[in-house]
């Protein structure tokens, strides 16, 4: 096996994270996302610094496609806080994830906080990559700085787009929304390595389109629930059987 990376100080293994992200597919994926995101808040009559201050804030793109349209239509404030909740709980297990991969034996709480607000769908597929080959001390800090890279890439194409949607189609904007989704699944397909996430995988491409026809209520989170737990049972019952 190879030595662990290692860095030189605090702010050396900060910018690594920062480089690494902006040379890294993701950041192409979120400034198409971003783009769209800020098309959209402009045709619903929102500043493009209400934008940038929701995109640091909030940090999930379903959410804030979720908040554009709730506090557009006069949405009570409790049902803009809860339909956002709601959204966010699917970054919940991420956190609970990545976690571990990031706390030391010296590691106190307060370090943990800022990671688990960046904690985002191409954060935690690029963390759970790279990190494990990061000595322990420095995990951290790259963390930090991969996630302040996605961030003002984020930021930065939420202003682009916003300033360009006079002239982009309805359709090609509403379109970039779907590259984090499609990247999230290329991603998880491609580190797929147990028969457990495999097999967690396909049920969930089978149970999210039925759920999702035969109109059931928040289907995003049960399929997550139904397919991982079936995906859970079959490895128990393969590892009991060994």
């Amino acid at each position: 096996m190879s030595a662990p990376i290692t860095f030189s100080s605090t702010s050396a293994a900060f910018f690594a994270g920062a480089k690494t992200a902006l040379t890294s597919v993701f950041m192409l994926v979120l400034a198409g996302t971003y783009i769209g995101i800020g098309a959209l808040t402009h045709d619903f009559g929102l500043s493009s610094w209400w934008l940038a201050i929701s995109t640091v804030l909030v940090w999930a793109a379903p959410a804030q496609v979720i908040l554009i349209t709730t506090v557009t239509t006069g949405a009570a404030l409790f049902e803009i806080a809860l339909a956002v909740t709601l959204s966010g709980v699917r970054l919940f297990p991420m956190v609970v994830a990545l976690m571990p991969v990031l706390r030391g034996p010296t590691t106190r709480l307060r370090d943990l906080l800022l990671p688990t607000h960046f904690t985002a769908v191409s954060m935690w597929v690029e963390s759970l990559r790279l990190l494990p080959a990061i000595e322990n001390q420095w995990r951290i800090p790259f963390c930090n700085g991969l996630s302040a890279g996605y961030m003002a890439t984020a930021t930065v194409f939420g202003f682009v787009g916003f300033y360009l949607a006079a002239g982009l189609p309805p359709l090609l904007a509403g379109g970039l929304l779907f590259l984090t989704p499609m990247s999230f699944l290329m991603s998880t397909a491609r580190n797929a390595r147990m028969m457990v996430d495999k097999l967690g995988l396909v049920l969930g491409l089978v149970i999210g389109p039925l759920l999702t026809v035969l109109d059931v209520g928040l289907d995003l989170m049960w399929t997550g629930l139904i397919g991982g737990t079936l995906a859970y049972l079959v490895h128990r019952i393969r590892e009991a059987a060994r």
